[in-house]
């Protein structure tokens, strides 16, 4: 089955099955999306989270996109986006996407 997530989802790559119920009828639902190890991203560059500041803003800032703030829960390792930014002075690995190479030592 083919994806109905736009290419900017963090389930667009995930695949998609489908289950025939008892009466016949049909359900699609998405395969498990296993999160990637943070080391298979490259960093770009550390953020440090000041007193009051959200996840969205900082994915508008840095990815240029709010909605892609759950690029920074999976390089940073967060099951609930809120905990990246509930401590001040926190460190935030801003990321490319996985599976696009980084510059060593840039």
């Amino acid at each position: 089955m083919s994806s109905n997530f736009p290419p900017t989802s963090r389930y667009a790559l995930t695949p998609t099955a489908s289950l025939v119920r008892a009466d016949g009828s049909t359900v699609a639902y998405l395969r498990r999306r296993f999160v990637p190890a943070p080391e298979s991203f490259a960093l770009l560059q550390w953020h440090l989270v000041q007193q009051g500041e959200r996840l969205d803003n900082i994915a508008a800032q840095y990815l240029g996109d709010p909605e892609q703030f759950w690029r920074l829960a999976d390089a940073n390792r967060a099951l609930r986006p809120d905990e990246l930014t509930e401590t001040m002075g926190r460190a935030l690995a801003i990321t490319l996407p996985q599976g696009i190479p980084g510059v060593p030592h840039a």
